[in-house]
């Protein structure tokens, strides 16, 4: 089991960026998948990205692409997501997750895959 820890979250005018972190303590395997899913009130949990730990495979959910950026640092065990021209609907809590035993290797989008999970930090943008 691992340990999750997010930073970086706050109140933001549309169009402004953010970068999240994650910081990941615990035994790391290079089979393990990191992601980050959002939830806004009254809605489910949404996957926003995900990145695998050794080869640095990224996938991304089509409705932040060309906006929203993973990344991951190996030497400092943290996980990145760069934001940039945020937008009301993006407004949620973001969670960072760890798959530990992907299938087959894929980046899954099901928040039923990942078994570890931090508390989450707030994200809020207004217009």
């Amino acid at each position: 089991q691992i340990q999750l820890v997010e930073s970086g979250g706050g109140s933001v005018q549309t169009g402004d960026s953010l970068r999240l972190s994650c910081r990941v303590s615990g035994w790391i395997y290079t089979r393990h998948i990191l992601g980050w899913f959002r939830q806004a009130p009254g809605k489910e949990r949404e996957f926003v990205s995900a990145i695998k730990w050794s080869t640095g495979t990224t996938r991304v959910a089509d409705s932040v692409r060309g906006r929203f950026t993973i990344s991951r640092d190996n030497a400092e065990n943290t996980v990145y997501l760069q934001m940039t021209n945020l937008q009301p609907e993006d407004t949620a809590v973001y969670y960072c997750s760890a798959d530990d035993n992907p299938a087959r290797g894929v980046l899954s989008t099901s928040a039923s895959r990942y078994t570890d999970w931090g508390r989450g930090t707030q994200v809020t943008v207004s217009s």
